[in-house]
């Protein structure tokens, strides 16, 4: 009677215990050349024969394992070595990002210290510039009030000396005294001159002698030239004053 033993079919044990298995067989295929020559002497096929196919199947089935496992290890031993290189390949352009960001990050902590800074003293400009324009708008308002009040008062002395020439010149030598009420008026003006208000003060005295209707022709020839020379003093303010106020207009305008 003859014994076959059979290689296990699994080629999960791997190479190491294939290998393991097939010493295995050997020696027990030795012994069944001991036994085979006790057991069986008729046999058509010897047992050195039987063991020698039997080793042979082993050394068969041993070699297809091993080729397959090869081909698995290859196999996966190239997807290890792309999956490295990619994985390689894939940290160096995370790392070569992390770089870019961390440059990033300081650039722009850079650029918002700056720009703090700036908005510090942009506010600070705000505050002084809202304190000069309060300041601005208190003096304007100042000066608007001085210019409302210089242009009223040059445009009461044009008034008031443009009425007190029109009296001078048409009164000659009929002059009663309700007629210089207009000249007297003059003489309430903040800008007529201190000198000028003496000359009307001195005029207006004379215009009202009461004896003045009853004056002789030469005293008539000298007040008309006393009344002549108001005239032309009047006129002259008249201009200076007119020319004042269209400067003072004008600046105001600026």
């Amino acid at each position: 009677q003859v014994f076959v033993v059979r290689a296990p079919s699994d080629t999960s044990f791997g190479f190491a215990a294939m290998q393991c298995t097939n010493m295995a067989a050997a020696i027990f295929a030795l012994s069944l050349l001991a036994l085979g020559d006790l057991v069986s002497a008729r046999s058509e096929v010897t047992p050195v024969q039987k063991a020698i196919q039997l080793m042979e199947g082993m050394l068969a089935k041993g070699k297809e394992e091993k080729h397959g496992e090869q081909v698995q290890f290859a196999a996966f031993k190239q997807f290890c070595d792309d999956t490295s290189v990619e994985k390689k390949r894939a940290i160096d352009q995370a790392n070569e990002k992390i770089d870019m960001l961390k440059a990033d990050i300081e650039k722009y902590t850079a650029t918002a210290a700056r720009l703090t800074k700036e908005i510090a003293e942009h506010d600070e400009d705000i505050s002084v510039w809202t304190g000069d324009q309060k300041a601005a708008t208190t003096v304007r308002e100042i000066e608007k009030a001085d210019y409302d009040a210089l242009h009223k008062d040059y445009s009461e002395s044009v008034d008031a000396i443009q009425r007190a020439v029109a009296v001078l010149k048409k009164q000659a030598h009929d002059r009663p005294q309700a007629s210089f009420a207009q000249v007297s008026n003059l003489m309430s003006l903040n800008l007529i001159p201190a000198e000028a208000k003496k000359a009307l003060d001195l005029f207006l005295q004379t215009s009202q002698d009461p004896e003045g209707l009853e004056v002789s022709a030469p005293e008539a020839h000298g007040y008309e030239f006393q009344s002549h020379g108001v005239i032309e003093m009047l006129e002259k303010l008249l201009d200076k004053f007119i020319e004042e106020r269209t400067a003072l207009e004008k600046s105001e305008m600026n």
